[in-house]
């Protein structure tokens, strides 16, 4: 009876097994919270890079329209933070010491150069974009990988054919052109609104540059830069920021 009983105690004191290592909590993922700016990059390049809304992101640095950045400026990346408040030197004055009634008062004035104007161009004007407009399909082929919420690049890949060109899948701006983001290739950016910007990938040539207004249905580049895939054309479309589901957009073929 005795040794039953500790038989028993024994068992209810062992500690439990540690857990599988696939059920464990992954452990916290470093966060960035700031960027400093490169040669070549834009802030709609970088709001794109960061998933961040351009609009929220230039308020949260203090920058004003036409959005203008320098290489070495350092960004922050938290769009809830309020804008820096900008500190000006105080102006003070002071009244010229009054003159002794024993010295005579002098008739001649004193000669100053007269200050040149410093004077800056004005801002670009956005362009007026039109109002009622419809998405269009960027380039002919079928889908061959749709879209991903979790994956690292969110849009879709149409398969097409080498050369073949590229539309603007909406009327808009471009704010971006180049090769500066990695794993996009030469990458154009379009913004169509306040709300939607859309992007086109792993480009063969590209025949826009950044500031030009674009019509839904011009050619603005060429199928044909992924040296891994050369028939595809890379797509996505942002909502405030946000990737979103291209196919909720394009027409149905």
């Amino acid at each position: 009876m005795i040794v039953w009983v500790g038989l028993i105690v024994l068992v209810g004191c062992r500690t439990p097994p540690p857990a599988p290592v696939d059920q464990r909590p992954q452990p916290p993922s470093e966060k960035i919270n700031d960027h400093l700016v490169s040669s070549g990059e834009t802030l709609f390049s970088i709001a794109w890079r960061y998933e961040k809304d351009v609009h929220k992101l230039a308020r949260a640095n203090g920058i004003s329209r036409p959005y203008t950045i320098y290489k070495d400026q350092r960004l922050t990346l938290d769009t809830n933070r309020l804008p820096p408040v900008v500190k000006r030197p105080a102006v003070t004055t002071s009244k010229p010491a009054s003159a002794s009634r024993s010295e005579p008062k002098s008739t001649t004035r004193p000669i100053t150069k007269a200050q040149p104007k410093v004077t800056s161009p004005p801002p670009p004007k956005a362009p007026v974009l039109p109002s009622n407009w419809r998405w269009r399909w960027p380039t002919a082929g079928s889908v061959s990988k749709r879209f991903n919420s979790s994956s690292l690049f969110k849009g879709i890949d149409i398969q097409g054919n080498t050369g073949a060109p590229v539309v603007a899948a909406a009327p808009g701006v471009v704010v971006y052109s180049g090769s500066g983001l990695r794993g996009y290739g030469q990458l154009i950016i379009v913004k169509h609104s306040e709300v939607f910007l859309s992007a086109y990938a792993h480009n063969r040539k590209i025949f826009v540059k950044e500031g030009q207004v674009l019509k839904g249905g011009q050619k603005i580049s060429e199928v044909g830069g992924d040296p891994s895939n050369r028939k595809r054309l890379y797509f996505e479309i942002r909502k405030n920021g946000k990737p979103t589901d291209p196919m909720r957009y394009l027409p149905k073929r």
